[in-house]
C-alpha cells in the first residue's frame, strides 16, 4: 500500500497518515484490514465520532485510506465497501492584524528564529514548504523564492522584497546551513515542525498576543494583508499554490472591508423616490 501511495505522488505526511489509520483499524477489531467488512468500518466510524471525538477531516482521511485499500490494493468495486463522506464546514481562520504580526517579529531576537517567521508571514508558504526548502531555492538575482516542494508535488514562484532578502542573507552569513535552509541543530536535517510551533508559542506571549498562533496563522495572515492591499483574488490564488479560487476565496470573508470606498446607494435615486424621473 505505501508503494502504491508513493506511486500516485501522494506526499510522505499524507502516507503516514492513511498507514496510521488504517493500523489503528486493524487494532480496533485485532484483525488484518483486509478482512475488515463494511458493517465493521461503519462500526469503528462511528465509534470514534461518539467516543474519540474526532474531527470531520479525521473521518475523511480513514475513508481515504480505506478506499484505497479496497480499490487500489484489494482490487475491490468500490459500490461494495463504499462510505459516504461527512460535509466539512470550513470556519474562518483566525489572523493576525498588520501591528499584531509585526510586534510578533519584533519579539523575537534570534537572527534564525527570526528568519523563519518573517519568510513565513512574508511569502505565504506553508510549514513544509518552508522547511523543505533549500538555499539554493532562492533566486537573489530576481528576488524570487521558487517553492519545489508544494502541496500536492506542485511547484510554483514567489517574489520578495529585498528587506526580506537581507534578513535571509544575515541569517545564512551566520548559520550557514549545509542543506535544507533552515536545519536543527543536527547538520543536514531540517528543522522540526515542532519547534517552529514553539517559537511562535514563547513570541506571542512576549508581544501578549492571546490568540493561538501556528506557521498557519502566519499564512492566512498574508493572504488577507495582501488583499487588504490591493492585490487581487487571482493573484493571490497563484503565490498560495491553490488548485482551487474557492479556497483562495475564503480570505475576502477576512479583509478589512472598513477602508472600502462603499457608495451610499440610497442617495442615488433620490429624485426617483421623490416620485421624479428627472426630466
Amino acid at each position: 500500500m505505501i508503494a502504491e501511495m508513493q506511486i500516485r505522488n501522494l506526499s510522505p505526511r499524507t502516507i503516514s497518515s492513511y498507514i496510521s489509520s488504517l493500523t489503528r483499524l486493524s487494532l480496533h477489531f485485532h484483525l488484518s484490514p483486509d478482512l475488515i467488512d463494511l458493517e465493521q468500518f461503519k462500526l469503528y466510524l462511528a465509534d470514534r465520532i461518539n467516543n474519540d471525538h474526532v474531527s470531520n477531516s479525521t473521518i475523511n482521511q480513514a475513508i481515504g485510506a480505506w478506499r484505497i485499500l479496497q480499490c487500489d490494493i484489494l482490487k475491490r468495486e468500490w459500490s461494495t465497501f463504499k462510505v459516504k463522506r461527512p460535509k466539512i464546514h470550513k470556519k474562518i481562520p483566525e489572523i493576525l492584524s498588520p501591528e499584531q504580526a509585526q510586534t510578533l517579529l519584533s519579539c523575537i531576537s534570534n537572527i534564525k528564529h527570526h528568519a523563519l517567521v518573517s519568510l513565513g508571514y512574508a511569502t505565504g508558504m506553508r510549514r513544509n514548504e518552508i522547511l523543505s526548502m533549500h538555499p539554493q531555492d532562492i533566486d537573489s538575482a530576481r528576488n524570487m523564492i521558487i517553492v519545489k516542494c508544494g502541496k500536492g508535488g506542485k511547484q510554483r514562484q514567489i517574489p520578495i522584497k529585498s528587506s526580506l532578502l537581507r534578513i535571509l542573507r544575515e541569517y545564512y552569513r551566520q548559520y550557514r546551513p549545509t542543506k535544507f535552509l533552515f536545519e536543527g541543530y543536527r547538520a543536514g536535517v531540517s528543522y522540526s515542525a515542532t519547534s517552529f510551533g514553539r517559537i511562535l508559542q514563547r513570541a506571542s506571549i512576549k508581544a501578549k498576543i492571546s490568540k493561538r498562533i501556528t506557521p498557519h496563522t502566519l499564512r492566512h495572515s498574508f493572504a488577507t494583508h495582501m488583499l487588504e492591499r490591493g492585490l487581487n483574488l487571482k493573484q493571490l490564488q497563484l503565490l498560495l499554490g491553490h488548485s482551487s479560487m474557492k479556497t483562495t476565496a475564503i480570505y475576502l470573508h477576512l479583509a478589512d472591508t472598513s477602508t472600502i470606498n462603499m457608495p451610499d446607494l440610497l442617495e442615488i435615486d433620490t429624485n426617483k423616490a421623490n416620485g421624479q424621473d428627472g426630466k
